[in-house]
C-alpha cells in the first residue's frame, strides 16, 4: 500500500464555491485531504460540498466574508474547533477590474483592495500560530497582472502586486518556523457563466464568456498549486508568455513597455 502524506491534512480555501477555489478544492479532496470551504454564497457552498464530498466526506462550509477581520478569524476559529488544525491555507479570494485610471472612482480601489489583499491578510494573520504547529503552507492565488502593470487594470495590477510583497514579508519572517509560503501568478483562465469584475463606475461587469478563446482551465491551475504545495516551492509563473514576462521584466522594463504599447489594442480587445 503507498504512503499518501496528504491523507488527513485539512486546507482552508478561500473564494471556493466555484472556479479555480473549487477545482483547488476537488483536487485535494481527491488526494485526502479535509476540505474547508469559503465563500459568501450558502446556497453555492452547499453544491459545491456535495461535489467535494463525493471525493472525500471531511469537508466542511464556513459562510463569511474574508475582506472582514472578524469573519476571517471565524474561518480560522471554526477550522480549528472542526478538525483541530490547519495544514493549508489557500488565499483565492479576489475580483478584477476594468477601466482606465482617469475614469475610475476611486472607490474601486478600495473594493479590489479590500478583496485581493486584505482578503489574503485578514485569514492569514489568525492562521500563522496554527500553520507553524503543522509547518504547513500559506498560499496566495496571484495574477500575471502581479507581474507588471498592464492598462485598464490599475487597481488588480496593483493589489496582486502589493500581495507579493506581504508573500515575501511572511516567507522570512517565518523560515524559522518553517512554514511554506507560494505564490502561483495566474493567466488567463476558463471562467464561470456570470463570472463578475467591477467596472470603472464601481457597477457589477459580467465577463464575457472565453469558451472560444485559449485559457487555461481551473483544473490545471489546481494541478499547479497541488505540485507547488508538495515541493514547497515560493514563486510559481504559469504560461509560456508569464515566464517570459517574468524573466523580461526585472531585466528589460522598457522593452516591456514597448512591446504593450505596441500591442495597446489587444488590451482594448480584450477589456471584457
Amino acid at each position: 500500500m503507498s504512503f499518501n502524506k496528504f491523507e488527513g491534512k485539512v486546507a482552508i480555501i478561500t473564494g471556493s464555491s466555484r472556479g479555480i477555489g473549487k477545482a483547488i478544492a476537488l483536487n485535494l479532496a481527491a488526494k485526502g485531504v479535509n476540505i474547508v470551504l469559503n465563500g459568501r454564497d450558502q446556497e453555492r457552498l452547499d453544491l459545491t460540498k456535495i461535489e467535494v464530498a463525493k471525493l472525500n466526506p471531511r469537508v466542511h462550509t464556513v459562510c463569511c466574508d474574508v475582506s472582514i477581520i472578524e469573519e476571517s478569524k471565524r474561518l480560522i476559529d471554526e477550522t480549528i474547533e472542526v478538525f483541530g488544525k490547519i495544514d493549508f491555507l489557500i488565499n483565492n479570494v479576489g475580483v478584477s477590474m476594468r477601466g482606465n485610471v482617469a475614469d475610475v472612482n476611486p472607490e474601486v480601489f478600495k473594493t479590489i483592495f479590500d478583496s485581493n489583499l486584505l482578503g489574503a491578510v485578514y485569514p492569514t494573520i489568525p492562521a500563522i500560530k496554527h500553520l507553524r504547529e503543522t509547518k504547513g503552507s500559506i498560499i496566495f492565488i496571484s495574477s500575471l497582472a502581479g507581474i507588471r502593470g498592464i492598462p485598464a487594470m490599475s487597481a488588480y495590477c496593483s493589489s496582486k502586486m502589493a500581495l507579493r510583497a506581504f508573500a515575501e514579508s511572511i516567507r522570512l519572517e517565518e523560515a524559522k518556523n518553517q512554514i511554506h509560503v507560494g505564490l502561483i501568478f495566474v493567466g488567463i483562465t476558463d471562467i464561470e457563466h456570470n463570472k463578475e469584475a467591477i467596472a470603472a463606475d464601481g457597477s457589477k461587469l459580467i465577463l464575457a464568456s472565453r469558451k472560444d478563446k485559449k485559457v487555461q482551465s481551473t483544473e490545471y491551475v489546481a494541478q499547479t498549486v497541488f505540485k507547488n504545495i508538495s515541493k514547497r516551492k515560493f514563486i510559481t509563473v504559469l504560461t509560456s508568455i508569464g515566464r517570459l514576462n517574468a524573466f523580461l521584466q526585472p531585466r528589460f522594463p522598457m522593452l516591456v513597455e514597448k512591446i504593450i504599447l505596441k500591442n495597446i489594442h489587444k488590451f482594448e480587445e480584450h477589456r471584457k
